[in-house]
């Protein structure tokens, strides 16, 4: 796999059916090791140990209804009451962060109204915090820690 602009860690591969499988630590189970499969495991273990997000409260391709339809976030961090507060979609890293990138989050947000959002693709990643209230967003310069995470939007500003 291709060597990611994120830390490294301790991962598990093998060979099942004869397809290449990463240990995925949160789903707890292997699962097919596509390149964008790739970045979402270095982005979770970055948000694990950088951020200190804790491994018990993100999911992961998490199922999401809107109108008629289901999506999946790629990955969802939540608080300790189980309310989501970020949403990060990951993508290979061939593939450029556009604003339609944005958007596909954002498109998720209808249904999760989560504060902050992220995309990923393992060379470079951008977050933004949301208000929900003015439906204005703004870039940061880094992911805010878990704690930050956590608080109330207006407690951010």
């Amino acid at each position: 796999m291709e060597k990611l602009n994120l830390p490294s860690y301790d991962y598990t591969l093998r060979t099942q059916n004869k397809q290449r499988v990463i240990l995925d630590p949160i789903r707890k189970r292997f699962v097919p090791l596509t390149p964008e499969e790739w970045v979402r495991q270095h982005f979770v273990q970055y948000l694990i140990r950088n951020f200190g997000v804790p491994p018990a409260l993100i999911g992961i391709e998490v199922s999401i209804p809107i109108q008629d339809r289901y999506y999946r976030a790629d990955i969802v961090v939540y608080n300790r009451q189980i309310q989501p507060v970020m949403i990060v979609e990951c993508k290979r890293p061939s593939v450029q962060l556009t604003q339609n990138t944005f958007d596909q989050v954002g498109h998720y947000n209808i249904a999760l109204k989560v504060p902050y959002l992220a995309i990923a693709n393992g060379m470079m990643y951008y977050c933004c915090v949301f208000d929900q209230i003015n439906r204005s967003y703004r870039f940061l310069d880094e992911i805010p820690h878990y704690q930050t995470l956590i608080l109330p939007i207006n407690a951010n500003q």
